[in-house]
Order: C-alpha cells, then sequence, then structure tokens
C-alpha cells in the first residue's frame, strides 16, 4: 500500500500526494487525476504502476478535495489553474520522484482525461520530463507548444468520445508530426473513460463506458512504453 507524502514544487510552495512504492524500481511515474480528484482508482492505478517495477505519485491537484457527482467535478476541474497545475504541481512530483532511488533515475508521465490533458501540457513545461502516456484527454489546441515536447509521447484515443472528439486528436497528432515529436498515438473504438474500472454500472456518467479488453491491451502497451523509454 503506498502513503501520503509531501513535496515541494518548484516555486518553494508545498504540496501533498499519494506514492506508491516499487519493491525493487526500475524508474517512476507521475499519475495524473481525472477530474474526480485524488480517489481510490486513480491510487489503484498507481499502485499498479508500482507492482510493475515503478514508483509512482499522484500529486493532489484539489487539494484534499474529491467527489463521485459529475456536477462537483466539473466545478473542481473548472476552479483549476491548469498552466499552475502542470508547471508547478505535476513538475514538482517529477522532481521529487527524481531525488527518489531507481535504477534508471528516470521519470515518466501519464494521465487520464482531465490528466491527459494535463500530461500534454507538462511535457510542454518540464523540461525533467523523460516519456509521457496520454489516457483520452486532450488541452485546447492553442495552448500546446509542440516544439517544447523533447520527450517521447504515446497516447490512447476513444474513437467513441463525446468528451474529446477525434477531430480533436486529428489536429493535435498534426500539431506533433509538425514539430517532429516521437510519438505513437493508438486508436479503440470504445467511449471516454474505457480504462476506468468505475466507469459501469448505475453510478457512470453517460459519456464513460470501461471496456476490459481494451484497457487491457491499452495498459499492455503503456507498461512495455515506459519500460523502453524509462528502463
Amino acid at each position: 500500500m503506498g502513503s501520503t507524502v509531501e513535496f515541494k514544487r518548484p516555486d518553494g510552495q508545498t504540496v501533498s500526494g499519494y506514492l506508491a512504492s516499487a519493491a525493487k524500481p526500475v524508474a517512476a511515474v507521475v499519475v495524473i487525476q481525472e477530474w474526480w480528484g485524488l480517489n481510490d482508482q486513480i491510487r489503484g492505478v498507481a499502485e499498479r504502476l508500482a507492482q510493475a517495477g515503478f514508483n509512482a505519485l499522484v500529486p493532489d491537484l484539489y487539494r484534499g478535495a474529491s467527489t463521485v457527482e459529475a456536477e462537483e467535478a466539473h466545478h473542481l476541474m473548472t476552479a483549476l489553474n491548469f498552466a499552475d497545475a502542470a508547471s508547478q504541481d505535476v513538475r514538482g512530483a517529477v522532481q521529487h520522484l527524481k531525488t527518489l532511488a531507481s535504477a534508471s533515475g528516470k521519470v515518466g508521465v501519464t494521465g487520464f482525461c482531465m490528466g491527459g490533458a494535463l500530461t500534454i501540457l507538462a511535457s510542454t513545461m518540464a523540461s525533467e520530463i523523460d516519456a509521457g502516456v496520454v489516457w483520452y484527454g486532450y488541452p485546447p489546441l492553442e495552448y500546446v507548444d509542440a516544439s517544447k515536447i523533447r520527450a517521447p509521447l504515446q497516447a490512447h484515443w476513444a474513437t467513441q468520445d463525446s468528451a474529446f472528439a477525434i477531430a480533436g486528436v486529428d489536429a493535435l497528432e498534426a500539431k506533433l508530426a509538425a514539430a517532429e515529436v516521437r510519438y505513437e498515438g493508438h486508436r479503440y473504438l470504445a467511449h471516454h473513460g474505457f480504462a476506468n474500472e468505475t466507469a459501469t454500472g448505475p453510478r457512470r456518467i453517460a459519456i464513460t463506458q470501461y471496456d476490459a479488453a481494451w484497457a487491457q491491451i491499452a495498459w499492455d502497451r503503456t507498461l512495455r512504453f515506459f519500460g523502453q523509454t524509462l528502463g
């Protein structure tokens, strides 16, 4: 099981997060939450990465708040300063993981939905990032300066995603290609949130749907990619 830790942002402020430690860490990964907050599901993602050999840190972007209600999640997300979260919270988490012992000393970033968008933004703002994996989320493209992305990226998109249209993915991938970013994108005949095992049953919101088969394929690709780029 992981534990709550504190770390410093580049501006000196202290932030807390959830750290899942690997027994013999090969490398490390910052995990960025969905709009729900730092909940049990995203802690489980960190634990999954730790079991695969990566120290995993989830920064608490909402400062202790989390919810299961879509309306409140939307309120929390819209109140978040994305540039500050990417350049300070996420970058600080990357820098903190660099201080923890691992075989390679490298740190990747991965995020889901809102966290996917922040993974892309952080890749433009934190030179310390060694690799990124994006799950079905991207920021407004005018905020993506792809020329600043140095780390290789992998992404997992849902072709039936009504929250992040696949046309936007096309435009993002064109920007990445023009900037010669090392990038591989995978598309799945799935809906938003297809890798979130809680996006099923009566509690799920209408636009999301868990798909165990696609989730497993995407996770296999993710772990292989992190193994190649961070190991």
